[in-house]
């Protein structure tokens, strides 16, 4: 399998990750956004311990990362979802949450600025669709509204949406760094969120069912889908993955719908058409790049 392809496969299996953490989340229970952090990124902490070992070098080795490179990778883990919580509290679920959904977008506009890349024209159309199915998707019936109340949970979202964004094509961009190093930025984020914690919130003692599930999204949504995002956005095609990052939110829905913990409606399905057409329709290069290979092979 050709590294481009796996590192597409990568990000798309992070997408499908994140789009459990709803449905996941609810099985914790009511322990603080900053304790959760913590614990689960300490999970993931133990994935990046498993790659060490596998690789032999040792914890020490493993830490002797450049600084620039610890400023993107806990920038973006920590700073992400400090910045998530913030939004949350002061602004409602649904208008944050469509805000930070913008980080699809700008991660396709900005890797317009890597070496190798452009922006093309059915990259721009792709994303248009995209976003607008997305805020049929969280809005409120097929729409949003704008409080001016809520204008700080509003920035707190915008700045989340240029974090990830960021992190992810700046991880592109030094993608020299190991996958492994990323267990590195999962330590010190479930330290820093541990310290947040002590610090504003009062310690939950989890039940056995919200132990079991801080580990599930320890190994998934919340610690073992970075490393396959850093994989992919690092050797995959960041414009792809990019776009059906637009899935997330598509998918976590379904998800609720399946378990029962949403109701499906036809805003919902109309959301689905204009989040795969965006899909295809920005990933225009793959069809002709296989085309093209496959009319050759038939020359």
């Amino acid at each position: 399998m050709q590294q481009k392809t796996k590192g597409n496969i990568f990000g798309v299996l992070a997408i499908l990750l994140w789009s459990t953490l709803a449905s996941t989340t609810v099985l914790v229970g009511k322990i603080p956004p900053f304790q959760l952090v913590s614990m689960s990124f300490f999970v993931a902490f133990f994935i990046g311990l498993f790659l060490w070992k596998k690789e032999k070098k040792g914890i020490l080795a493993q830490l002797k990362i450049p600084f620039k490179n610890w400023l993107i990778g806990v920038g973006g883990l920590f700073g992400y979802h400090f910045f998530y919580f913030l939004a949350l509290r002061n602004a409602p679920a649904i208008e944050a949450n469509l805000i930070n959904y913008l980080w699809p977008l700008f991660i396709v506009l900005f890797s317009a600025f890597l070496p190798g890349i452009r922006l093309r024209w059915f990259h721009i159309l792709g994303v248009s669709l995209g976003f607008f199915g997305v805020i049929m998707l969280v809005g409120k019936d097929g729409g949003f509204s704008f409080d001016f109340e809520y204008m700080w949970g509003y920035f707190y979202a915008f700045l989340c949406a240029l974090i990830w964004s960021s992190y992810s094509v700046l991880s592109k961009y030094f993608g020299k760094m190991p996958v492994s190093s990323v267990g590195a930025f999962c330590g010190v984020t479930a330290l820093l969120a541990a310290i947040l914690h002590f610090l504003f919130e009062p310690t939950v003692i989890p039940a056995l069912k919200s132990y079991i599930a801080i580990l599930i999204l320890g190994l998934g949504p919340v610690g073992g889908a970075f490393f396959l995002w850093d994989y992919g956005v690092k050797n995959g095609d960041i414009q792809m993955i990019g776009v059906f990052s637009y899935a997330t939110p598509l998918l976590s829905t379904v998800l609720l719908i399946f378990f029962g913990l949403s109701k499906p409606s036809p805003v919902i399905w109309m959301a689905a058409v204009l989040i795969s057409l965006g899909s295809i329709i920005a990933s225009l290069s793959l069809f002709e790049k296989f085309f093209r290979s496959h009319s050759q092979q038939h020359l």
